[in-house]
């Protein structure tokens, strides 16, 4: 039986991990928020604090248990979810007292009820072998993003299996919602006010494969060109789903901007073999060369894995020269780190820590001259930017073009009138490694 709210603890929420993470840590703050629940920033001050934790790589993993520990030694009631809840269920409520739930991935809907349990006294194990749950448009939401910007999960879970990846294990085979319940989060979301759409899954290129037979994402993508949102970006699209059909959705569909974000992993056919994702052994052939043809104006983005088991100095080299031929807009490196439960973690010749850390250092080094070279290029446009800080102080903003998504990529430092929230006019005036400079030449928004 549920308490009067008297008698409910105030909650706190720490979120780790991706953005497909935080959409969780929304629907939870959301059920908790229309339960009657008092959320609050503070972990302080709270009750009791709700960690979504992230279990994707090593790094990512002792990030989520250093927080654990941190606030079970503050004194803080826990409930761990997400990831890590999914992956370590037992030895989690064995090492940590404080931990009065754990709730897996698939199971983050049922919030309200396991905070119910927790405060009758049980401890709980929230956890289903195989998720299954699809969230759509009518579960509660509190973003916890600025308030342009939102993320929209299309699918859940990965029908791949590469050799690294422990994602399948943890979030089940992919599973898309339907394009009418997208398209009426879209609505809601732009009836809020955002500005910019964030279309993300496990690999967006294969959207509705499950639910329509075949991919659907140019269909996705035009139908979400009838919403009145301005910027609507696609993550984790994977080359060999760039078909003619979505390649001429981004080019047609004006509000869908040409940023590409492709996680190759590797160049290497040999590496690509062992990562078992042999369907991708000819990107660094003539498929970027046709997404360019067909997308000329295109920001791409890819993220690289250096150190997989048996990678030779000769698999690096051949890395390093794609990288270099390739003159990606961005990059992002990871050493490889073997995750318990994938084949990858039990391969032959594994390659020693201090090497692969060198390796990537090498190639973000590489790239670095790379990047600067490719935001050169945009000096002297005149190009939306969407203001997202001011410093009071200072006058100058923060904001993004479309080169730059949130978080990963640099930032438009602006001088100038513009509101925060709004899209302005904006003229490129300088580049930097990462960032860029700007000044406001039409101020569009109230």
């Amino acid at each position: 039986m549920a308490r009067s709210s008297r008698t409910r603890p105030t909650v706190a929420f720490a979120h780790l991990g991706c953005e497909k993470n935080r959409v969780d840590s929304e629907h939870m703050l959301g059920l908790l928020d229309a339960a009657g629940y008092e959320v609050s920033s503070d972990e302080i001050a709270a009750d009791l604090v709700v960690v979504n934790t992230c279990s994707f790589i090593e790094e990512a993993r002792q990030e989520s248990v250093r927080t654990l520990v941190r606030l079970a030694e503050e004194g803080k009631q826990l409930i761990i979810a997400g990831c890590l809840a999914q992956h370590f269920q037992a030895e989690l409520l064995e090492a940590l007292p404080e931990a009065r739930a754990v709730v897996g991935s698939g199971d983050y809907q049922h919030i309200v009820s396991v905070l119910e349990r927790v405060m009758a006294g049980e401890r709980v194990r929230q956890v289903s072998a195989v998720p299954t749950f699809l969230a759509d448009e009518h579960l509660p939401r509190r973003r916890t993003t600025a308030n342009a910007v939102a993320y929209v999960k299309v699918a859940e879970g990965c029908d791949y299996r590469c050799a690294f990846c422990i994602i399948p294990h943890l979030r089940g085979n992919q599973r898309s919602r339907s394009m009418e319940s997208i398209q009426a989060e879209a609505q809601q979301l732009a009836e809020q006010g955002v500005q910019e759409l964030i279309l993300i899954s496990q690999i967006t290129t294969n959207y509705g494969r499950d639910r329509y037979g075949k991919p659907m994402l140019a269909a996705l993508l035009r139908l979400l060109g009838t919403v009145a949102i301005p910027w609507i970006r696609v993550h984790y699209a994977y080359p060999t789903g760039l078909t003619p059909e979505v390649l001429a959705a981004f080019r047609e569909t004006p509000n869908v901007l040409p940023y590409l974000d492709l996680p190759l992993q590797h160049s290497h056919p040999e590496i690509l073999r062992a990562m078992n994702r042999p369907w991708q052994a000819d990107v660094n052939g003539a498929l970027l060369d046709r997404l360019r043809q067909q997308l000329p104006d295109a920001t791409i983005r890819t993220t690289l894995i250096v150190g997989f088991p048996g990678e030779t100095e000769a698999h690096f080299a051949h890395l390093e020269e794609f990288v270099q031929r390739q003159q990606f807009d961005h990059v992002g490196v990871f050493a490889f780190s073997p995750e318990e439960g994938t084949p990858a973690a039990t391969l032959p010749n594994p390659v020693p820590h201090d090497v692969a850390q060198a390796r990537r250092d090498r190639l973000m080094q590489l790239q670095q001259p790379i990047a600067q070279q490719r935001n050169q290029a945009w000096v002297g446009r005149v190009v939306p930017v969407l203001v997202e800080e001011e410093d009071p102080a200072t006058g100058e903003k923060r904001g993004r073009c479309s080169r730059f998504a949130p978080e990963v990529d640099g930032v438009v430092h602006l001088q100038g009138p513009g509101r925060v929230g709004n899209l302005v006019q904006a003229r490129i005036t300088a580049a930097h490694l990462y960032d860029l400079e700007a000044v406001t030449v039409d101020h569009t928004g109230p």
